[in-house]
């Protein structure tokens, strides 16, 4: 299991849209073969078919999709975008932290949503997650939750 290790993290990344965002959540997991390319495909898919319903806080998007779309092993990416992006959600828009979420079964995928509930229900996270300017900050804030 992957979680926001540092080549899973990309700090003040500009995103045009939604889609791009998405994008970029996934293709860190798909360079580090965590995911096949048709699962970023089924991230922006199911986006674009059932709307922003992983947009789950103010600011913060978990977009995934379901583990035989490609995932290899269980991971968590975070895109932190320099602007904010909307992504159609009525009380939770603009998106500035991007968590792009695979898992091979259903435990791997409460596995990983534990792990970053725990992460974002902490308001002092949230905000240092979205105002840190490097790697080194976030796992700093990563590594008070464990």
């Amino acid at each position: 299991m992957k979680f926001l290790d540092e080549k899973l993290v990309k700090v003040g990344l500009e995103a045009e849209n939604a889609q791009d965002a998405i994008k970029a959540a996934g293709n860190l997991l798909f360079q580090e073969d965590l995911i096949e390319s048709s699962y970023i495909e089924a991230m922006v898919n199911a986006y674009e078919e059932n709307g922003p319903y992983f947009v789950l806080a103010p600011h913060i998007a978990i977009p995934h999709a379901r583990p035989e779309d490609g995932v290899k092993e269980a991971s968590v990416s975070l895109i932190q975008l320099k602007e904010p992006v909307v992504f159609g959600h009525a009380s939770n828009d603009p998106v500035q932290l991007v968590f792009g979420l695979g898992a091979s079964s259903s435990d791997e995928h409460l596995t990983l949503l534990q792990k970053l509930t725990t992460l974002l229900n902490n308001a002092s996270n949230v905000e240092g997650l979205t105002n840190a300017t490097s790697y080194k900050e976030i796992k700093k804030i990563i590594e008070m939750e464990r």
